[in-house]
């Protein structure tokens, strides 16, 4: 690493944590609260929708609805549908964050949640043509692509603005607002629930106020944030390493590092007094995208980066969206009440796996990341959740034992639920949070939306398996698909292998693109 780049970015990987550093973790964190509300609160409303929608054929007001379970694979699509939208926008916003830079497209994926949810919430059957579950399913996918690209934005804007000592807490602690939106998903689902109490068990029809409730919240964090958002500063490294513009970086630096030298608000902050002057970098060395990881180094650390998030949400996704499924097959679902029972003891067991092991696994995460390492934390992730997945698949009929009445005995479903709850703290004090980190740290700033789009992206691709091609299959064969996602965990824990630990070095350390990787005659002087 070069003294004239150590000179510059100095001041911002050593300074103090600042209002500007928690203001990013809090808008940032915002957005994946409202992210993660949003994927996986349709686990708990699409049981509603089909009981609405899709009604027993005897109009028996204390049954629920066969729909799910006699079209499996619809089910699974339109659980995926968010994810598929994922797709899209994390490669997409992952390309136009290199390009434009992040400040031009940061609150456009804001912009694009708040009008598919409002589309999603208002969700309704045409007189001919499409039912609501292809009006839900299209806005589902217009919400996704909103969402994935939130993933590159916000991860490298956290990881560009932070301290060297501080950067892997803030980029977990933005990725562990996921956890308190899947626990609020719940408790909105409980509350909705009960203002209609009443209703309900009258009539259950009254459960298509309930869902659009549930999906409607998810706007709020939007708004909350959509501001911040659009106002947020360019990074100075995207400013000195991509655009060359070097007296906007230090003056950006200069800004974040004395605060007290400031008057103005947002782009008219100007400094008034002098400041101790920074050394100008020169640009990363302009290698085009194809160039740099044609080198086996670089092709390998994108490679680990991707198939790691790849096998994580295959079983991440294929679990706690089918969550509502797994309740159900271990009878935690209010069997002998009527409907209003039901979907209260499933909002229910969600609350308690998000407060027992979803919520805390990401906290921990963020208390020990910077003491622990990286890579430490995704090997123990990745090894606990392959060891209990196998004990669950291989054990399932010693664990699940079935009383004289015919159902799940309550000591079977607090074994299976306390192993359960465990894995899902290990997939977030483990690969679940390691996984967002990795990408927004070890590419170069050219490189570095579009590699983290591109990993992300993989996850989603494993999300869709785990999802649609594995989750169908639960009720009928549970024992096979927690096997198969047992394998999937293992052969995450030995990609992990292919991965540095980024602890305690400046992104110029992990990222220096002046160093010989390409050779000089293939050098491209050509904009990302």
């Amino acid at each position: 690493m070069s003294t004239t780049r150590a000179a510059t970015f100095a001041h911002l990987d050593e300074a103090r944590l600042g209002w500007f550093h928690i203001r990013s973790i809090l808008v940032a964190g915002a957005g994946f609260f409202g992210d993660a509300y949003d994927i996986f609160v349709i686990g708990l409303a699409l049981p509603m929708i089909y009981r609405v929608y899709y009604p027993p054929a005897d109009g028996n007001k204390l049954k629920g609805s066969s729909f799910g379970a006699d079209h499996p694979h619809i089910d699974a699509l339109l659980k995926a549908s968010t994810n598929w939208g994922n797709l899209v926008g994390q490669l997409s916003f992952g390309y136009l964050g290199d390009k434009l830079g992040r400040k031009k497209v940061y609150g456009v994926e804001i912009i694009i949640m708040m009008v598919a949810i409002l589309g999603s919430t208002l969700a309704c059957s045409t007189v001919r043509g499409m039912g609501v579950l292809t009006m839900l399913g299209l806005w589902r996918f217009v919400l996704g692509i909103g969402i994935g690209g939130d993933y590159p934005m916000s991860a490298t804007i956290t990881s560009e603005f932070a301290q060297v000592r501080y950067r892997g807490m803030m980029i977990a602690a933005v990725f562990a607002m996921q956890g308190i939106g899947i626990l609020v998903g719940g408790l909105v689902t409980l509350i909705a629930l009960a203002a209609f109490q009443n209703l309900i068990r009258e009539d259950p029809l009254y459960l298509d106020y309930v869902w659009r409730i549930m999906l409607g919240f998810g706007i709020v964090p939007c708004v909350a944030t959509v501001y911040f958002r659009l106002t947020m500063p360019e990074t100075p490294r995207f400013s000195a390493h991509v655009k060359g513009d070097h007296e906007a970086a230090q003056r950006d630096i200069q800004k974040l590092t004395h605060p007290e030298a400031q008057t103005g608000k947002g782009d008219d902050i100007t400094v008034n007094q002098p400041l101790q002057p920074v050394e100008p970098v020169p640009t990363e060395r302009k290698v085009n995208f194809q160039q740099y990881f044609s080198q086996p180094k670089n092709a390998k650390l994108l490679f680990a980066t991707a198939y790691c998030w790849f096998a994580l949400d295959i079983a991440w996704y294929g679990l706690s969206l089918n969550l509502p499924v797994v309740l159900e097959l271990i009878d935690y679902s209010g069997h002998g009440g009527d409907q209003y029972d039901s979907f209260w003891a499933k909002a229910v067991g969600n609350i308690i796996v998000a407060c027992m092991g979803t919520v805390p696994g990401y906290w921990v995460t963020v208390a020990l990341i910077e003491k622990l390492g990286r890579k430490p934390i995704q090997y123990v992730g990745f090894s606990v959740i392959t060891i209990i997945l196998a004990i669950l698949a291989g054990a399932w009929d010693q664990i699940l034992k079935k009383g004289d009445d015919g159902h799940y005995t309550s000591s079977s479903k607090a074994i299976f639920l306390t192993l359960y709850t465990i894995a899902q703290f290990f997939f977030n004090f483990g690969p679940n949070e390691t996984t967002f980190i990795y990408p927004a740290e070890i590419f170069p700033t050219r490189f570095r939306s579009r590699a983290h789009g591109l990993s992300s992206a993989a996850g989603k691709c494993g999300a869709i398996v785990g999802i649609q091609a594995v989750g169908p299959f639960f009720f009928d064969h549970p024992k096979i698909v927690l096997a198969v996602f047992a394998a999937v965990m293992a052969s995450g824990f030995f990609t992990t292998f292919l991965l540095p630990e980024p602890k305690g070095k400046t992104l110029e350390e992990l990222t220096d693109t002046h160093d010989d990787s390409v050779p000089e005659d293939e050098v491209m002087k050509i904009e990302v």
